[in-house]
């Protein structure tokens, strides 16, 4: 067969740079392909008002062993290794630091009761206490880390990531998305808004259809999102339904960000966090002045997220406004300026924020990770079975898969040769 390269990537996130990095080194030839005009996927700095804001991911969680964390450090990024400000609520402003701690009690009594789940029904939801007035403190919670409510997330799902994390979160002030989209080697040949339509079996390898043109090569690394593989954008041969499958039972989550900038003088103090409304699970959180830049950085999950998706990112900002204004009074109303968001959900490229099990079925990770075939190979934060939902799973992802791809070319020319 010939062949115009050896390995191609499709999609040009963590996943597939991670994967990039790795076969920069292995001698076969690849081509990394990307749908849009830019690297990174959900990794994303978008410079606003001359300062760095990170869209997507943020922080390199589990920062003593997040594989960008070395990259970053090898590539002369700063990283800020301070504590994270999430538990730092201004005790002079609301809620009430009584209220902060039954709210953060009643989340961890409610983490406590998972395991139980697990044999069973699985399903998060269960382990809230019916009629707990911290109930939609805990929708708010799952909203922001998981992108859903605990209606539909796995129990064991949330508990293999919750084991398995350290809870140790830095930072780069250039950008995380900087981070990631400049770590790719100059060698790889790249062509961005190249969106793949299909990828078919050809000979002893694959026909990858794009809108440009078809390329045909010996393997290919898949590291689209899990929205994309379900909605069947990209044309798969049959025998990758139970793959389809996989993704359907690992959907993505909602969670978007909001920056504000910061208009003359105010009481807030830098580097420290508001949570919206305790009671209402449509509330939005906040990061104050992060880096001691004047701005504040929102974060909608869950059921605000979806408000921001269904009604546009102008209703976003009016519900993180009307929070702040709650908070801290009416004079801030006329201090406070849009400058940028996020809108995942309503992205036809990627379709959410991160993956997320729905009950019962967290073993779909393990089977989306399966390798088909010798040609194809799938990778991407979904396929990691407890780092997801984060850019380091998605960078292990991506190797993993740059190994398999690797050893099944070798086990190929061996057999060749023999």
């Amino acid at each position: 067969m010939n062949t115009d390269i050896d390995i191609g990537i499709v999609g040009g996130g963590a996943a597939g740079i991670a994967a990039a990095r790795r076969l920069a080194k292995s001698g076969f030839s690849i081509l990394l392909l990307e749908a849009s005009s830019r690297l990174g996927g959900r990794a994303w700095t978008s410079e606003v008002a001359g300062l760095p804001l990170d869209l997507g991911c943020g922080w390199l969680h589990s920062a003593e062993r997040n594989p960008w964390t070395a990259v970053a450090e090898a590539s002369g990024f700063v990283v800020d290794r301070r504590e994270a400000a999430w538990s730092a609520q201004d005790d002079g402003l609301r809620p009430s630091p009584n209220e902060l701690r039954a709210a953060r009690q009643a989340f961890a009594d409610w983490e406590r009761r998972l395991p139980a789940l697990v044999p069973a029904s699985d399903c998060a939801a269960d382990a809230l206490v019916p009629g707990c007035e911290w109930n939609p403190y805990i929708r708010a919670i799952c909203g922001f880390s998981n992108g859903v409510t605990p209606d539909h997330l796995s129990a064991g799902d949330y508990l293999a990531y919750d084991q398995a994390c350290s809870y140790r979160n830095w930072r780069t002030p250039d950008g995380y998305g900087t981070l990631i989209a400049s770590s790719l080697p100059s060698s790889v040949p790249v062509r961005l808004g190249t969106p793949v339509c299909a990828v078919a079996e050809h000979g002893h390898g694959v026909k990858i259809t794009t809108a440009r043109g078809s390329i045909l090569a010996r393997a290919v690394i898949l590291t689209v999102s899990t929205a994309v593989l379900k909605s069947g954008a990209i044309d798969l041969p049959p025998a990758l339904d139970p793959w389809r499958d996989a993704a359907s039972l690992l959907p993505l989550g909602q969670d978007e960000k909001l920056f504000l900038k910061i208009d003359g003088e105010t009481a807030f103090v830098s580097e420290t966090h508001l949570f919206g409304d305790l009671y209402d699970s449509r509330t939005c959180a906040f990061y104050i002045r992060p880096f001691g830049w004047p701005i504040i950085e929102g974060y909608l999950g869950g059921d605000s997220a979806r408000i921001l998706a269904r009604d546009g990112l102008v209703a976003g900002f009016d519900l993180a406004v009307e929070q702040l204004v709650k908070l801290v009074g009416s004079d801030i109303r006329s201090k406070l300026k849009p400058l940028a968001g996020s809108n995942w959900s309503n992205s036809d490229r990627i379709g959410g924020s991160y993956s997320c099990a729905l009950p019962g079925h967290a073993s779909a990770r393990r089977q989306l990770a399966r390798p088909w075939n010798g040609r194809i190979f799938f990778a991407g934060e979904a396929t990691h079975v407890h780092d997801f939902s984060t850019a380091h799973g998605a960078h292990d992802s991506g190797l993993r898969a740059a190994e398999e791809a690797v050893a099944a070319l070798e086990r190929q020319r061996e057999s060749v040769g023999g």
